[in-house]
């Protein structure tokens, strides 16, 4: 009997994360080999998908949450995550979003299935994405309400890093949560003036 072939999967569109960590965290440099600044990592994340698809599903106009707390460095693993579904998305396009952030998709995303140690599960959610000039701020109604706000540099644009080998882009918007808490599955964070970043990502997998 033949194997079932890895479904072809793509999403484009824009990364945001909030941490715990002090400005700038270390992750981006380190490759997640570097100690969180406070010990622990404790972030959301929200992806959303300006033009995307798995195989013949369609994700154009989703978006997804993570909810991360990890024990130390991001690449040793130990992960607690949970994902918020977009609660626009097909059930179809729920199962390939969970399929692809949980790591079972391969990709970019595929080292996540190392990486967790405890999966929370979905959930299905309204999530409201919206973004200004060097701002973004993403709601999950009782959940997050998060505000990022990129960091100016001497031109008055944001502060950017550049050729990374980071696995999420190689250009990331230096940022911070200007208001930026997240509160669910037994926990409450207050995240607000610790780091943040943002990045254009464009994914594929398997």
């Amino acid at each position: 009997m033949a194997e079932k072939k890895p479904t072809a999967w793509r999403i484009k569109g824009d990364f945001l994360l909030s941490c715990n960590c002090d400005v700038f965290c270390p992750c981006v440099i380190s490759l997640g080999r570097a100690n969180p600044t406070c010990g622990k990592c404790f972030s959301w994340w929200l992806i959303h998908v300006e033009e995307g698809n798995y195989g013949r599903v369609k994700l154009d106009g989703l978006s997804i949450g993570i909810f991360l707390e990890v024990p130390g460095p991001l690449a040793e693993g130990g992960w607690t995550v949970g994902l918020y579904i977009d609660d626009q998305a097909s059930r179809r396009a729920s199962e390939a979003l969970t399929q692809i952030f949980s790591g079972q998709a391969g990709g970019p995303t595929g080292w996540f299935s190392l990486m967790i140690a405890n999966f929370l599960g979905s959930k299905s959610v309204p999530i409201t994405y919206s973004k200004a000039e060097n701002s973004w701020h993403v709601s999950i109604p009782r959940i997050i309400d998060g505000g990022v706000e990129a960091i100016e540099g001497a031109d008055g644009g944001p502060v950017l890093l550049q050729n990374s080998r980071y696995w999420v882009a190689p250009d990331v918007v230096v940022a911070r949560g200007t208001k930026s808490r997240i509160r669910d599955f037994g926990r409450n964070w207050e995240l607000s003036g610790q780091s943040a970043e943002f990045a254009q990502v464009d994914w594929q997998g398997p």
